[in-house]
């Protein structure tokens, strides 16, 4: 078994925290998911952002260097969500991946997908077509899983590697899961990645992905979800909170993958209606109605949920749930 894996066995899945780096100041979010894990949560991941979905968030801390601080600070596992191939070269992503899962055995997985434009324009290379961005993220797999073998690697195509090795490994390579929203990248998924790690939609597309990975290959394998939510004690403060922080977010791939600025999101939400957001999160006061959302989704199969609530104080979230949502889920 690859460190990090876990198979929903009995149909009660695992309930994680996410923390959002384009929301909270490092240091802030430490101190967030070490109260998560006091509440209850069971696990965390995080996605790894060079700059927020729109200014108001305003944060964009190093996952990778705030995992390492994270893991020592918890006794929670973690995962993270990254983009090997133009900010990262994939040798410097399977080191940083090595010296986690070798440090930490068996509490941390990483998450490829084929990223997007707000975090990896910078480099300057261009923002490449999503067929280019995909072949190249297959690329990216197989050196990474090379390396993490203790293989040395190297390798010319549409990315570049020259007699690249990681000394420092693992006794166990973690999980290498996946990251797809749609159902085609979903069944790719399911034929190279060791799981599937996805994010609430309306509950007939995401079974259409679940569907999807399994076929593509993913029978058996661990599928995770991240769940974005708003909660507050009053409903309308629920609502303002999803609307300021969330609404930069409730585009389609064909835009959100491609936009490059903080500033061009606000610019295309500016029409974005707070009547408009629940569609991406879920949006109550009412903790009984979280419930029943996340046990719906729990049903389809997945074995962790992560939850995001989009504000950016976590407090009253965390205790919320950590005391009436999570019990619920577990009974």
């Amino acid at each position: 078994m690859r460190s990090g894996q876990s198979g929903n066995h009995q149909g009660v899945p695992i309930v994680g925290f996410h923390a959002s780096h384009e929301q909270l100041a490092p240091s802030a979010l430490l101190a967030a998911v070490r109260s998560a894990e006091a509440a209850g949560f069971q696990a965390a991941m995080c996605s790894d952002h060079l700059a927020p979905w729109g200014e108001r968030q305003g944060h964009s801390g190093h996952a990778w260097s705030w995992l390492g601080a994270a893991l020592q600070a918890t006794s929670l596992s973690f995962g993270v969500v990254t983009a090997p191939g133009q900010r990262y070269h994939p040798a410097v992503i399977a080191q940083a991946i090595a010296t986690l899962a070798e440090m930490y055995p068996d509490r941390f997985w990483a998450a490829l997908g084929s990223g997007e434009a707000i975090n990896e324009h910078v480099t300057g290379e261009g923002w490449p077509e999503k067929p280019r961005r995909d072949a190249r993220l297959l690329e990216c797999v197989d050196v990474i899983r090379s390396l993490l073998s203790g293989e040395e690697v190297t390798h010319h195509g549409l990315i570049k590697v020259d007699k690249a090795r990681v000394w420092s490994l693992p006794s166990t390579p973690p999980l290498l899961i996946g990251a797809a929203v749609s159902p085609a990248t979903a069944r790719v998924v399911g034929g190279w990645a060791d799981g599937l790690i996805t994010v609430n939609q309306p509950v007939e597309v995401l079974r259409k992905v679940v569907d999807a990975f399994r076929q593509g290959g993913g029978e058996n394998k661990p599928m995770y979800l991240q769940v974005h939510v708003s909660w507050a004690e009053d409903e309308d403060e629920a609502r303002r909170i999803a609307h300021d922080q969330w609404k930069t977010n409730v585009f389609g791939p064909d835009l959100a993958w491609n936009l490059e600025t903080p500033a061009q999101f606000d610019d295309a939400a500016r029409f974005v209606r707070p009547e408009d957001v629940p569609g991406a999160v879920l949006v109550s006061a009412d903790v009984h109605r979280h419930v029943a959302w996340l046990g719906e989704l729990a049903d389809l199969g997945f074995d962790r949920l992560y939850l995001h609530h989009v504000g950016q104080a976590q407090q009253a979230f965390i205790e919320a749930f950590g005391d009436k949502v999570l019990p619920e889920l577990r009974s």
